[in-house]
């Protein structure tokens, strides 16, 4: 399975019942990460708290809301697992889409939440090259295999299974062995790694570096 973005369907005007990014309006006594997490949690009843919740940027043009001027401050969230939405406030619905759907030819989203998902997605993307961000969709103990195959979900690329090893395990502070092995049904048993503690990759693990098979360097720069 690949990225899934979280979606509403409109339940109000403008675009009544065309889907869209949750969110809504800052209160007064709120900052903007507050109101975010409120957001998130009354229009999709998720917690935002236990998310890798982090600012993407803001959109101001003018006409991007038929209302009148708005100027917005979107937020990337990033999880692993997460749990079925329940639609609240004036969302309709609420459910998982895949990205490459969402992102895809007459989708038809409300306002340009399609711009805003489109930054959202190169922004995760740029993440894991630059960032452990990617430690925390495995479940610990794991294997660099289980690891290897978040930045293929996430890249939409194949990673060379050797070069990425070499790259995990000599960045420091990205994974430590555990001494332990999974038992495999064939094959040798894979070494067993927990997350490191560090925040930032140096050097960082690009997408169009070494961790990429010859074949597949120049997909990988044609998504970036």
């Amino acid at each position: 399975m690949g990225e899934s973005v979280l979606l509403v369907e409109r339940g109000k005007e403008p675009f009544l019942g065309r889907g869209a990014l949750p969110g809504g309006y800052v209160r007064p006594e709120e900052g903007l990460d507050e109101a975010a997490l409120r957001e998130l949690g009354e229009e999709t009843g998720l917690d935002g708290r236990k998310l890798h919740l982090t600012q993407l940027r803001a959109y101001g043009d003018p006409g991007r809301d038929p209302r009148g001027r708005v100027v917005t401050v979107a937020y990337l969230a990033l999880g692993p697992d997460l749990p079925t939405p329940v639609a609240g406030t004036d969302a309709a619905d609420a459910v998982w889409t895949p990205v490459e759907e969402a992102l895809g030819p007459g989708f038809g989203f409300s306002f340009d939440h399609g711009r805003v998902l489109a930054d959202a997605d190169e922004e995760a993307r740029s993440r894991l090259e630059y960032t452990t961000v990617a430690a925390g969709f495995c479940r610990e103990p794991f294997t660099i295999s289980d690891l290897r195959r978040v930045y293929e979900v996430i890249w939409g690329i194949s990673l060379d299974p050797s070069n990425f090893r070499r790259e995990v395990t000599r960045t420091a502070g990205f994974v430590e062995p555990t001494g332990e092995r999974r038992t495999a049904e064939a094959g040798r048993p894979a070494a067993l790694y927990r997350f490191g503690g560090a925040r930032e990759l140096y050097p960082p693990l690009l997408r169009s570096g070494d961790v990429a098979g010859a074949g597949e360097r120049a997909g990988a720069g044609g998504r970036g």
